[in-house]
């Protein structure tokens, strides 16, 4: 797995062996905003991107290596301008390892050539969106480049024509990844840029070393099989329900919590939104309320005690519970909490209607550029050539899920869930009736009745937004 490319300098690579000998990988970040407490977490999001390999080429997933999409040589002069870049982290590029060691050397010489100096700005994120937003809306933006939530600028600030289209600037697939620009679009054009997408994985986190003690089949074995779907995982979640010292109570539970909404629809390629219409009543989208139902109804899943959203997380850690439905970002944690233990990693299971795996995430995020701010193509210009690079790595998020996991399959498992994420929108309405919903579905409320009940209200929560 650790193929490492020769292109680069024998000093170059003597600096990165000793950077890599002393630093070590981290999760990527998760963001789902589903009930199974995968929220946003803006450490690790930090922590994530901080991390190497997490920003390596897209092409790695998604381009060609022998098509050339780099944009031609550009020539003009910044004036001395400081160009800021607003996220709710420092993305300052360190020299952690050989990449982001390149990146650096590619800024410090665009900076001569093109008279600008970069500056990085950290916003808390617990105001982060409220500050930018108001900046947008008064016209003077706090960066040049300022990254974005979806949820908060698809559709409502792209209507108040607040922000650049940038699609026709990010066609080098080895820097950028389209399904980024894609996810935040409008009306046929593209918002905002990503470098990638491999730490946007999510999935199932098994506790191999419960596994082997119960004896039971395990999730691996079905997706060697290609028969992981909801009928197996609902089967894996049953045989781990035991009353193991007979006292008459169970004392092992196979599932950590079953209202985890947002993966179950993109196990079955759907979602509760399409467009500026509620998707409540769609055939795919009652498969995933009927599944959600009745693993309620047949108490499949770890009753709750009365926790919060941390809980499930909190059944896993306590080494009795053998899956947990969550986001990368948090195998290091759990890693820490865990050490006796063996923690594997499968996709969330294919529904009846999918043909791959897939990731949610709820809370996509990405760089923009104001409209008040001139020249967008230089700044994407820039930013490309930062990050056009030769990569020692051989795919996205590689350092990281190497230093998080040893078998091999657990890192495939978590290379195919990311690339088939999917970016739900349901938190894009303020007034959507997510959790009202799922607290119906887990309460045993028939599916028909759910939908019937919260169809018009989840009409009018899009409408609100889209201004109908």
């Amino acid at each position: 797995m650790r193929v490492r490319k020769t292109i680069m300098m024998l000093s170059t690579l003597m600096l990165a062996a000793s950077l890599t000998a002393c630093s070590g990988g981290s999760g990527g970040n998760g963001g789902n905003g589903n009930a199974s407490g995968n929220g946003n977490n803006a450490d690790a999001t930090a922590s994530n991107n901080a991390t190497a390999s997490n920003n390596a080429a897209a092409s790695n997933n998604t381009g060609s290596a022998e098509e050339d999409t780099s944009s031609p040589e550009m020539d003009f002069d910044m004036g001395g301008r400081t160009i800021k870049v607003v996220s709710w982290w420092d993305m300052t590029i360190g020299e952690d390892n050989p990449d982001n060691i390149q990146r650096k050397k590619n800024l410090e010489e665009l900076e001569k050539k093109h008279n600008f100096k970069m500056e990085f700005v950290a916003v808390d994120y617990g105001e982060y969106q409220q500050k930018v937003v108001a900046s947008l809306l008064a016209g003077e933006p706090l960066g040049d480049i300022v990254r974005l939530g979806k949820n908060y600028t698809i559709p409502s600030l792209v209507q108040q024509d607040l922000l650049w289209p940038v699609d026709e600037y990010t066609k080098n697939t080895k820097v950028f990844n389209p399904k980024a620009t894609e996810f935040m679009s409008y009306n046929g054009r593209g918002y905002a840029f990503s470098e990638g997408q491999g730490n946007l994985i999510t999935g199932i986190f098994y506790n191999r070393t419960l596994l082997n003690k119960l004896g039971i089949k395990s999730p691996q074995d079905y997706v060697n099989e290609d028969n992981w779907n909801w009928d197996t995982f609902t089967q894996v979640a049953k045989d781990a329900n035991k009353d193991t010292n007979n006292d008459g109570k169970l004392d092992t539970w196979g599932l950590a919590s079953a209202g985890f909404m947002d993966p179950a629809l993109v196990s079955n390629e759907t979602s509760l939104t399409s467009g500026d219409k509620q998707n409540l009543d769609d055939p795919k989208t009652v498969e995933v309320f009927n599944f959600l139902s009745k693993l309620a109804t047949e108490k499949v899943a770890r009753p709750t005690e009365g926790g919060d959203w941390t809980e499930p997380g909190q059944f896993f850690r306590q080494g009795n519970t053998l899956m947990y439905a969550g986001a990368m970002y948090e195998i290091g944690g759990l890693k820490t909490d865990m050490k006796d233990y063996d923690i594997g990693f499968v996709p969330f299971p294919k529904g009846p209607s999918a043909t791959a795996y897939h990731s949610a995430e709820g809370a996509f995020q990405a760089l923009t550029i104001p409209k008040s701010v001139e020249n967008p193509d230089q700044l994407v210009y820039i930013w490309e050539k930062i990050n056009d690079i030769d990569s020692i790595y051989d795919y996205a998020d590689q350092a990281s899920l190497e230093s998080n996991f040893t078998d091999e399959k657990d890192i495939q498992n978590a290379r195919d869930a990311g690339a088939g994420m999917l970016v739900l929108d349901s938190a894009t309405f303020p007034k959507f009736p997510y959790y009202e919903m799922i607290g119906e579905l887990t309460s045993g409320n028939s599916v028909s009745t759910v939908i019937d009940k919260y169809k018009a209200q989840a009409q009018a929560a899009i409408d609100e937004v889209y201004k109908k």
